[in-house]
């Protein structure tokens, strides 16, 4: 049995669904990440007034921007406070623009040996429209904010193993990943 996985991807890929059948799975607790991203961004001067004036003034592109140091704040306290679990990201977690944020979560990560990135295909296009689909009830902005996470490196420079999920069954992508865990 792993001491630990971690599930990272896009908005809307699954993380949740698969973290938790993971979890019971292996009997273990499963963290969400964006249950508890909140206090930790707290702990660095989280401003909630100024994260809504920046959403209405620039759009989703703009709070992803400013929760940028949080989220590499909150990777590395979740990870270091969380052990023997399954771990779910949301879904900016492991995507950076800026190297010195990128290199602390990939220092961060480094320990564990079951990073998994969950993505719809190994066709970006095609992934894209998944997830468009799928998340077609969010505001624009925010489907193109997913669209970046999709096609960014930082997922793929992280993950030690892709599952696709595109006609599986979340017990079935769970089933991969198990098959994946075990043989290593």
């Amino acid at each position: 049995m792993p001491s630990d996985i971690v599930l990272i991807g896009p908005q809307g890929v699954g993380k949740s669904t698969v973290g938790e059948l993971l979890a019971k799975q292996w009997a273990l607790p499963q963290c969400s990440m964006d249950e508890l991203r909140w206090g930790y961004y707290d702990e660095i001067g989280y401003d909630p007034a100024l994260a809504q004036q920046k959403r209405e003034t620039g759009g989703a592109w703009a709070i992803i921007q400013y929760w940028k140091p949080f989220e590499a704040h909150a990777v590395e306290r979740l990870l270091a406070e969380q052990t023997h679990c399954v771990i779910d990201f949301g879904a900016g977690h492991s995507v950076y623009e800026d190297a010195a944020l990128f290199a602390r979560v990939q220092r961060a990560l480094a320990p564990y040996p079951h990073v998994v990135l969950l993505l719809p295909s190994p066709d970006l296009d095609e992934s894209v429209r998944i997830l468009a689909d799928r998340n077609r009830d969010l505001p624009d902005d925010i489907r193109q904010t997913n669209e970046h996470f999709i096609r960014h490196p930082s997922n793929a420079k992280l993950a030690q193993f892709t599952v696709y999920t595109k006609g599986k069954t979340p017990e079935e992508t769970r089933d991969e990943i198990l098959q994946w865990v075990r043989s290593r």
